[in-house]
């Protein structure tokens, strides 16, 4: 594992509980980084700070972040917990609904906007802020190759993951003179629960991503992990407005 310095920064990891949430929050502890996990379910929040302990606490924090609300009174209670964040690892999402555009349900489309593309924005929307008045901070929203591919099957995540590219771009560019960078990650099918349900689900329209892989195989979320640390270093700091793929050499424009 190369070393990366996050000694004296503060990270919230949406969607920690699980998947590239919780390996990205282990990395950041073993930079040096004080974590918090945001998720909607408490057991599983629980069971990934006992899983984390080992390496150092971590507070965590049910939260549903497509409630603007629910956001804004978390971010005040984790920069009231440590001190400040100045890292926002927006990772939550949901794949709800694999089918025919005109066969989803408008809840499943209302659902996959709320928690990939509104979530982000609440998100920073309630820490950017702070991250401004303090001269630093790093941003990194999870996307998706679903968001500049289009994937068949997925109108709505699609649509969600590939605003979340765009709201990228439009606020590293915002931000850049700030010392805040925002870039995002565009992963591909990864070892993941939120991947294995939606394969489940379609396992034929999985299928067809897999094979668009040239590597032939499904991501790590140790490697998203490490990409994600990098990121948040301050080795990272003439990239802003970009995102980066995690596609096994499938590149998509």
């Amino acid at each position: 594992m190369n070393s990366i310095d996050l000694h004296g920064h503060a990270a919230v990891v949406t969607g920690g509980g699980s998947g590239i949430g919780l390996a990205s929050a282990k990395r950041f502890l073993q930079s040096g980084a004080r974590v918090e996990l945001w998720g909607r379910d408490p057991a599983k929040l629980a069971a990934a700070a006992e899983e984390l302990k080992p390496i150092a606490p971590v507070t965590w924090r049910a939260v549903d972040v497509g409630d603007h609300a629910a956001v804004q009174r978390a971010a005040q209670e984790a920069q009231v917990t440590m001190g400040h964040v100045d890292i926002l690892m927006n990772n939550a999402g949901v794949a709800l609904e694999v089918c025919p555009m005109t066969e989803m349900s408008l809840d499943a489309w209302h659902q996959n906007i709320a928690i990939n593309l509104n979530g982000v924005f609440y998100g920073c929307r309630a820490l950017v802020p702070e991250m401004v008045r303090r001269g630093w901070g790093r941003i990194i929203n999870v996307s998706s190759m679903a968001g500049k591919d289009g994937n068949a099957m997925q109108s709505a995540y699609s649509a969600a993951k590939g605003g979340v590219i765009a709201f990228t771009k439009s606020l590293g560019k915002e931000l850049a003179t700030t010392g805040v960078t925002v870039n995002a990650l565009a992963p591909t099918l990864f070892e993941t629960p939120l991947a294995l349900a939606t394969m489940a689900e379609a396992p034929a329209a999985m299928q067809a991503v897999i094979d668009k892989i040239p590597m032939r195989r499904m991501g790590r979320a140790d490697e998203a992990a490490a990409m994600a640390a990098w990121l948040a270093s301050d080795d990272c700091s003439f990239t802003t407005g970009f995102t980066f793929d995690l596609s096994g050499g499938r590149a998509t424009y």
